[in-house]
């Protein structure tokens, strides 16, 4: 088979005796110049195993979180390729649990199923990550606070390079966890907003879809992105950072588009080295991302400190990393870019007290 098939739909497979425990599923793809040992693949928990599997980190195949559509069916237009001539070879699954009460014994055969379509389609499918990256450099969120915002920016210095001159953006994916309002990502053109790649107004962690759009919407080299998630934590009484675990926090939003890319997968920031020294009053020759943690963890707040927090992720410098896995692109930009939003549109829909008394 020289030629690689794109599948029509894919299934995701939760196992109903966990339905209890699976928090959500990622199918990445790794690096095509990765080598492995197919007798020794990768195996174990994340963290064990970070340096061996970093190839296959960054580019999404296939992704499904609690309350999502088992079944996604491909637009027409294309699908994801498969097998032949197709330059993906190895695959990562990662699956992750939400167990609090340690219960034990508990086996899991959740996984996902691809089908092959009868016919070749004529665009292959890929997705875009944005938002911040999965860390406490990117996400540390005051306990008690009613609203706390993150921005993460992808600039023009990573579109531009994009290898295809047009890509068509078909559905949105956005992911927080438990602590999560709100999130939005806006296309920006010229320092001008043109419109809402995707905005999820009223995000609920326990139904997470993959959105197919109203209609498609073009992407060009040059073209920026800004993503936002708001965030809620009066429920919590000690800061939430960035990370993998359930009662921690993310900031992801994958898009479906077309044609796929070669060069670039994702597009997450975090605030530069620079910002937390400043904010820590640190000045080791060697910056100590463990140590950020255990300060962070150790903070006292107060509603004035919160303020000022805000204040400093407002402001921050920050580093975007993107491109893809083993062959990352890292950005400074001293701080998220200004640009001209979309207008305020004024409900316009007016009822008549008739109209009201008639009901």
């Amino acid at each position: 088979m020289t030629q690689s098939y794109k599948n029509a739909l894919r299934k995701t497979i939760v196992d109903p005796n966990n339905r209890d425990i699976v928090h959500h599923l990622v199918l990445s793809e790794c690096n095509p110049t990765a080598v492995f040992d197919d007798n020794n693949l990768p195996d174990g928990i994340c963290d064990d195993v970070i340096e061996s599997i970093f190839p296959c980190i960054a580019s999404i195949a296939s992704v499904w979180a609690v309350g999502g559509d088992e079944i996604v069916e491909y637009p027409e237009i294309g699908g994801y390729p498969i097998g032949g001539d197709f330059e993906i070879k190895y695959y990562m699954f990662q699956m992750h649990y939400d167990n609090p009460k340690l219960i034990p014994n508990r086996r899991d055969n959740s996984g996902v199923r691809f089908y092959l379509g009868k016919e070749l389609r004529q665009y292959e499918f890929g997705y875009l990550t944005l938002g911040a990256d999965i860390t406490h450099s990117a996400i540390a969120i005051p306990p008690e606070t009613d609203r706390f915002i993150l921005d993460s920016y992808c600039p023009a210095e990573v579109t531009q390079n994009f290898s295809e001159p047009i890509i068509t953006v078909l559905a949105a994916f956005p992911h927080t966890h438990l602590q999560g309002l709100s999130m939005w990502t806006k296309l920006i053109r010229n320092k001008k907003v043109t419109e809402y790649l995707f905005n999820a107004e009223a995000y609920n962690f326990n139904y997470q879809f993959e959105n197919l759009l109203p209609k498609p919407i073009e992407l060009y080299p040059g073209d920026e992105i800004a993503t936002r998630c708001i965030y809620s934590t009066t429920n919590k009484a000690d800061i939430t950072l960035g990370g993998e675990r359930t009662k921690d926090e993310m900031c992801l939003h994958y898009f479906l588009y077309y044609p796929r890319l070669k060069n670039f997968y994702t597009c997450l920031s975090f605030n530069s080295q620079e910002a937390w020294e400043k904010v820590m009053n640190s000045s080791e020759s060697t910056f100590d991302y463990a140590k950020l943690g255990k300060w962070l963890k150790e903070l006292k707040w107060t509603q004035e400190s919160v303020v000022q927090w805000q204040k400093f992720f407002n402001d921050a410098p920050r580093s975007i990393v993107a491109g893809v896995a083993g062959n990352f692109k890292l950005i400074n930009l001293p701080k998220i870019p200004e640009y001209e939003d979309l207008k305020s549109e004024e409900c316009k829909t007016r009822i008549s007290n008739s109209a009201i008394r008639q009901r």
